[in-house]
């Protein structure tokens, strides 16, 4: 249920929306038509999009546009590990984020199906907020969608979703 006097935090996985998409139906998301559909009308508090700075050509422009659509994009580079390994990830940043915001939202919703973070929606909820799950149920951990008060799921309206 949706109440226009809600307050709500958005917390943005970039990096799984982006190869969810890129890899369910090689497309990209519409990252603004994902905000809006985050906020609904209700009260947006702050909006967080978490990526993955990696040297590709158009990132800075990309960041320039997510901020333009409301987001406050917090970077993080790209680590390379001895032997090629790679790795980048905000689950630790997110999780903290939406914590500490936590007392000032009635609403947390988290765009990832990263199964990761099962643990946070529980702990969110026991503290008396409502968890709503945005993502591809395709990539999405199960576990994570039946945690949440609520799931939309991307895959039912591409049109919507991706561009």
């Amino acid at each position: 249920m949706v109440f226009e006097d809600q307050r709500v935090g958005v917390f943005v996985d970039v990096q799984n929306m982006y190869y969810s998409a890129k890899n369910r139906y090689n497309s990209k998301v519409d990252f603004e038509a994902l905000l809006s559909e985050a906020g609904k009308g209700r009260k947006l508090v702050r909006a967080f999009a978490y990526a993955i700075e990696s040297d590709t050509p158009g990132d800075e422009s990309f960041f320039e546009l997510l901020e333009e659509f409301g987001y406050e994009v917090k970077k993080k580079e790209l680590k390379v590990y001895y032997g090629g390994a790679k790795k980048g990830d905000w689950d630790m940043g997110i999780a903290i984020d939406a914590m500490k915001m936590a007392s000032k939202l009635d609403v947390v919703c988290l765009v990832t199906g990263d199964g990761d973070f099962t643990a946070l929606v529980e702990h969110l909820k026991a503290n008396g907020v409502k968890v709503e799950i945005i993502a591809f149920s395709e990539s999405a951990s199960q576990k994570l969608i039946k945690s949440a008060n609520e799931f939309v799921d991307m895959s039912d309206d591409q049109r919507k979703f991706l561009m």
